[in-house]
Parts: structure tokens; C-alpha cells; sequence
């Protein structure tokens, strides 16, 4: 049995962004919009007149202040309310791939690996923009990477159950160096005409390199342990499916057709799922949350991070102990609890244990203990 180890990471920041300033500007420009072509049913009681956006409603809901995106021109346009991503051509690299492949990169420099000594490519994120073929296997071909790919999609929690799943096969001697990819372009998967939930998502790529502890460089986080669990719910879903290309006047009005939440029974029974979750994985190790020196918890919602935080701490939790990237980067799916992971563990001094934890829809959950190591 080997012992598996993260030796580095790589976050892909599209150059984009939108200000919640400018989201409500454009939002409420659509919702006169829609306002007055829908003036008479409004009048009659047939129709719902559409309410504004602010900025503090936005804050107070989530916490997020902007969001990065591989297009803005789309989104911020009264008429067009979606990303327009151009269709690109069988032979070009699709544009999930294009943004893995950047993370990628940055994660094997960090590791000290070249990406011929690669043998598994795992492209775990919740939206995918085609069935097949796998687009881990075209980020593995593009990366000149060896042995095999395979794409994975356990939506927000898609990065730890990857992270799983490399571990186990480090551990059992199937693989060597492991990269998981976590490309998510959640603005298209977005229905940013919701008042409710317009706000919530912005797009991004993390990466990991997971390798044998015994072949690492230089400081690396060895994964003691991970967990994973599912349990059914209707409550976060999307009916299209997988991700598709969203191009000015395909659109199509099925509201079900993009992300759709029932935001108050989610916060309601994801939080004790989770914070359950994260006490069960440290008992099993023998450990408690006093033994956590940071946590890196999914990026969906400061007041569920801060709920969870307090629960499974037993108070607050300090500044630093459970880093926040939302407000920057609003929910990035798979990705966010990554970009906390990349951005916020270098300080960590030699022996402490953090753990990562993503959780969403499915429900799912997945955490992975770690042990600094430099």
C-alpha cells in the first residue's frame, strides 16, 4: 500500500469579471424589460411583475461581491441575459479543456512534474459540455499525459470525490501521479433572469496533483484519509443534463432547464448532513475538530460556511481557520473548496492537519483529511 499526497495545485481565473453593480444594473434593466412587454397580464393578475435586484440583497444572501466569467458581454446584456460561448470546432480544444488545461499546468510546475509522468487524468466538475468523449481524455491528450482519463460528476462535490477516487487507486498501487481537473463553467448553467439565484455562480478551473508520498519533491499534504456520501434530493437540480454551448437566441425558456434550488430546504438539510458528516470522518480517524487547524469547506454561501464552521468547531471559527473565496469568486462549484485549498494552506506549519470539504447537490458530500508535510 502506498501513502497518497497532494504535491500541488493550479487555479485557472477567467479574465472576466462581473461587480455586483454591474449584475443588478443589467438584471433590473431586464426586469423593466420584461415589465413592460408584459404589461397587460401584469395589470390583469395573470402575470407576477417582475421585483429589482440590489447589491445589499445580494450580500445579505450570499456574501459573494463579484464573479469571474469566461464572458461578460452576454450576461450584462438586457436582451441576451446568458454567456455566449462560440461554438468551436471538432478539431479545436473545447473550452473546458482549454481552462483545465492552464490549472493543470500550474499544479505539475508547483508539483515539480512533467506531464508525460502522469498516468490518470480525472476531469470531475458538475457541468460537462459534451457526453463523449470524455473530456479528461482530451485534457489528458493535449497535456502529452500517459495512462487514462476519465470524466466524474458528483456536481459541487465532484473535486473531493475525485480526489477519492485517486487516493484509492495511489493507494492500491494502479497509479502513480494522478492530476484532477475541476473546469467549471457554471454562468452557463445559470439562469441569471431569477432574481433568487442570478447572482449565485461564477466560472473558474482548479487542478491537483496527487502522487506517492515517497515521490514527492518537496512540501506536500499527505491525504490521510477520505470520505464520501450520497443520499437523494431533488432539491438542487438541473434537467439539461450536461453543459451546453450557449450561443445568443439558443436559449430556450424552460426554467428547468438551468440550475433550479429549493434554497430553504437545502440550508436546512445540507448543514446537519455535513456538519455530521466532518464530526464521523475526524471520530473515525481517532480525532477531533480540535485537531483541525483550517478547514476548507465548499464555496456556496458565507452563512452556511459560517454554520458549518461554528458546529463542527464548537464556536467561531477564527480568522484564518476557515478561509472564504466567494466573495471574490461567488460559488464555483467542485471548484471552490480548491481554490481555498490553493490559495490558503502554504502557511500552515509542518504537522498540522486541515481537512477539505465539498458538499451540493446529489446530496453529496466528500472530505478528505490532509497532514501538512514540509
Amino acid at each position: 500500500m502506498h501513502t497518497p499526497a497532494i504535491t500541488g495545485t493550479g487555479v485557472f481565473t477567467p479574465p472576466h469579471t462581473i461587480t455586483n453593480a454591474e449584475l443588478v444594473k443589467a438584471f433590473n434593466a431586464y426586469a423593466d424589460r420584461f415589465n413592460q412587454q408584459n404589461a397587460a397580464a401584469i395589470e390583469s393578475g395573470e402575470q407576477a411583475a417582475m421585483s429589482h435586484s440590489s447589491e445589499e440583497f445580494i450580500v445579505k444572501a450570499s456574501g459573494i461581491e463579484q464573479r469571474y466569467v469566461m464572458d461578460k458581454s452576454g450576461v450584462l446584456d438586457p436582451a441576451v441575459m446568458h454567456p455566449i460561448l462560440p461554438e468551436r470546432a471538432d478539431e479545436d480544444p473545447s473550452v473546458m479543456a482549454e481552462m483545465a488545461l492552464d490549472a493543470a499546468r500550474k499544479a505539475l510546475a508547483q508539483a515539480g512534474r512533467d506531464a508525460s509522468e502522469v498516468d490518470l487524468v480525472i476531469c470531475a466538475a458538475s457541468n460537462l459540455e459534451r457526453a463523449y468523449p470524455a473530456v479528461a481524455v482530451e485534457i489528458q491528450h493535449l497535456l502529452g499525459a500517459g495512462g487514462m482519463g476519465f470524466d466524474m460528476n458528483v456536481a459541487c462535490s465532484s473535486a473531493t470525490f475525485g480526489l477519492q477516487a485517486a487516493a484509492d487507486m495511489i493507494r492500491a498501487g494502479s497509479v502513480r501521479c494522478a492530476l484532477i481537473v475541476n473546469p467549471e463553467i457554471c454562468s452557463a448553467h445559470l439562469e441569471w433572469r431569477d432574481r433568487d439565484c442570478h447572482f449565485i455562480f461564477g466560472d473558474v478551473a482548479t487542478a491537483m496533483v496527487v502522487e506517492r508520498k515517497e515521490d514527492a519533491k518537496g512540501a506536500h499534504f499527505e491525504v490521510l484519509s477520505t470520505r464520501c456520501s450520497t443520499a437523494f434530493s431533488n432539491n438542487i437540480r438541473n434537467n439539461n443534463g450536461f453543459l451546453r454551448r450557449t450561443r445568443q437566441g439558443a436559449m430556450q425558456d424552460r426554467r428547468d432547464m438551468q440550475f433550479m434550488q429549493n434554497g430553504r430546504k437545502v440550508f436546512k438539510e445540507v448543514l446537519p448532513m455535513v456538519s455530521a458528516h466532518i464530526a464521523e470522518h475526524m471520530a473515525g480517524e481517532g480525532g477531533t475538530a480540535e485537531d483541525l487547524s483550517r478547514l476548507w469547506l465548499h464555496q456556496a454561501n458565507k452563512t452556511m460556511n459560517d454554520f458549518i464552521g461554528k458546529k463542527v468547531l464548537g464556536r467561531p471559527p477564527e480568522d484564518g481557520e476557515q478561509p472564504n473565496i466567494l466573495q471574490d469568486y461567488a460559488n464555483t462549484s467542485s471548484a471552490g473548496s480548491i481554490i481555498a485549498f490553493s490559495k490558503f494552506s502554504d502557511d500552515l506549519p509542518d504537522g498540522s492537519t486541515g481537512l477539505i470539504c465539498s458538499f451540493g447537490a446529489g446530496y453529496s458530500v466528500g472530505s478528505a483529511l490532509l497532514r501538512r508535510c514540509v
